[in-house]
């Protein structure tokens, strides 16, 4: 067995055929901003977002490999991208994010709730990407984090989902890091620009949820940080150390 899979099978989970005693809210996730201290969250807005993002991702060769695993992308033109994101935003099973910097006002990346199912407390991020000035930051993490936040708290979800391309590494890590627990492989998932997708599955659930939430909280803190930006501590180590899941068979 491998390092990687070692990690991933720390911790596994009881099966549970428990009663739920306390159901999910049902309700479904607002086109609202999601307001954090580096970034906030805007509903897509293909006129408004189109352009910046466009830049972010498509104007150098780091940004362009951003597409590398997404099963859409890049495009030709600016006119196509913004084709594209007018079909996601008028979605309504899956709900578009752009991520934008608070500092400086610009579209930095992009991410979404999909997957929703309100009555059973279900729900799931993707369609995730990170202008390449925003990959492995703090106000990376805080995106995300806002996310987790709005869906699992807020709106009460026992389950928050992550998959990606099982040779997606950094996806695959950037899972773990946020306190998700691999699940396992599905082969022969999807076709994905031609080439097979064996697909990645990982999750969070709602029991587990305040550690992660705690967690991740304490790594965002400003004093986690030294002058120059760098974390003091790892939140990679910090979700090693995490309890087995508390769930009941």
């Amino acid at each position: 067995m491998s390092a990687l899979e070692m990690l991933e099978q720390a911790h596994p989970r009881p099966l549970s055929g428990e009663a739920v005693v306390t159901l999910p809210s049902a309700r479904v996730p607002a086109r609202m901003p999601l307001v954090g201290e580096l970034v906030t969250l805007e509903p897509q807005d293909a006129l408004r977002h189109a352009t910046g993002l466009y830049e972010a991702s498509h104007t150098t060769e780091e940004g362009l490999r951003i597409w590398d695993y997404l099963a859409y992308g890049p495009w030709a033109s600016v006119e196509e991208y913004t084709a594209t994101l007018r079909q996601q935003s008028s979605s309504f099973d899956t709900i578009f994010y752009t991520i934008i910097d608070n500092g400086t006002g610009k579209a930095r990346g992009q991410a979404s709730f999909l997957d929703i199912n309100p009555q059973n407390g279900v729900i799931e991020i993707g369609h995730i990407w990170f202008a390449p000035d925003l990959q492995r930051s703090r106000a990376a993490t805080e995106a995300l984090y806002l996310m987790l936040c709005y869906a699992m708290g807020d709106l009460a979800y026992r389950r928050m989902q992550w998959r990606c391309n099982s040779l997606n590494e950094k996806s695959r890590s950037a899972a773990r890091r946020l306190g998700f627990r691999f699940e396992g492989i599905f082969y022969n998932h999807l076709i994905f620009k031609g080439k097979n997708r064996d697909t990645a599955w990982y999750s969070i659930l709602d029991d587990e949820w305040p550690e992660v939430r705690g967690k991740i909280k304490d790594w965002l803190d400003a004093t986690n940080f030294d002058a120059g930006g760098a974390p003091l501590n790892s939140l990679g180590k910090a979700m090693q150390s995490r309890l087995p899941s508390t769930r009941r068979p």
